[in-house]
């Protein structure tokens, strides 16, 4: 996993690694809601490079979205390949979660929440 700042100073791009299963979570979720808790609260996870992602997975996504709310932040996320993102639309997360397969376009609707 790898935090990216992001031009504002309350911004960062997650990229998530190739896969998010059950022994890799407890460490994933507690790496992001530690990034959310010391003041990160516009996210953009990036997908594109997870390629197996269980129900733990999807929880990690979860969670983090709770705790950014109770910073009136907001997490997009990011390029989910084919596999993840049928998994996202089959259990309905699509619903809650903003998508963008663009980057430039996901960072850019991330730094500007910032001025709304």
């Amino acid at each position: 996993m790898q935090f990216s700042p992001l031009a504002q100073s309350n911004a960062c791009k997650i990229t998530l690694p190739i896969e998010m299963v059950m022994t890799q979570t407890p460490t994933l979720r507690a790496a992001i809601l530690q990034q959310i808790s010391s003041g990160m609260t516009q996210l953009v996870i990036d997908l594109k490079q997870v390629q197996y992602i269980d129900s733990s997975g999807l929880s990690v996504l979860i969670s983090a979205l709770k705790k950014i709310e109770e910073y009136n932040g907001e997490i997009v996320l990011l390029s989910p390949t084919p596999g993840v993102k049928a998994l996202i639309e089959l259990t309905r997360l699509h619903q809650v979660f903003t998508i963008y397969e663009d980057e430039a376009a996901a960072i850019d609707y991330i730094c500007n929440e910032l001025v709304n």
